[in-house]
């Protein structure tokens, strides 16, 4: 079964290991993780998202032991996200602030940046990144790749899409 997990961790070296490591003891395979080191909960803590693969009788004994040892487990089930696009990106894309560009995906709650890879061959040249998104259906994918047009627009960085993963 493929379990989506919103976690919160203390912010000091070793919580983002001490959170894995149960998803490892009981045979999980992870698929992503998106640790948001940068931002913090109402509580201080920091927001991290991971989808895993597990049996699906060990769902409550991972949850368990992340909570013995004090990481907070505020959502989990069955994956969210149905839809999965990637679009390429070229531009001055770091100049122009990538984490706003990615954080305006992420704030509609239906779509989030899960994978960036980006190429950047000299300081005062355009740059290119493929982003991989996914979001809960094809709609709200949509949705997504019209407000990163738009954001990109404002920032003259051309978008590209739909670029297939599969053959990637």
């Amino acid at each position: 079964m493929r379990v989506s997990m919103d976690i919160e961790l203390k912010d000091i070296p070793g919580q983002l290991l001490l959170a894995l490591n149960p998803i490892s003891e009981l045979k999980g395979n992870l698929v992503s993780v998106v640790h948001h080191h940068e931002k913090r909960t109402p509580r201080g803590t920091i927001p991290v998202q991971l989808v895993l693969e597990i049996d699906p009788d060990k769902l409550d004994a991972i949850i368990s032991r992340f909570e013995r040892s004090g990481v907070s487990v505020v959502r989990a089930g069955e994956e969210r996200f149905l839809e999965h696009g990637a679009v390429i990106m070229i531009g001055h894309i770091i100049h122009t602030d990538i984490q706003d560009t990615i954080d305006n995906i992420d704030r509609t709650g239906f779509a989030e940046v899960v994978d960036l890879s980006l190429s950047m061959p000299s300081i005062d040249m355009p740059s290119s990144a493929l982003l991989k998104i996914d979001a809960i259906g094809k709609p709200e994918m949509n949705d997504a790749i019209l407000l990163l047009k738009a954001v990109a627009d404002k920032k003259d960085i051309l978008v590209i899409e739909p670029i297939d993963t599969e053959l990637m």
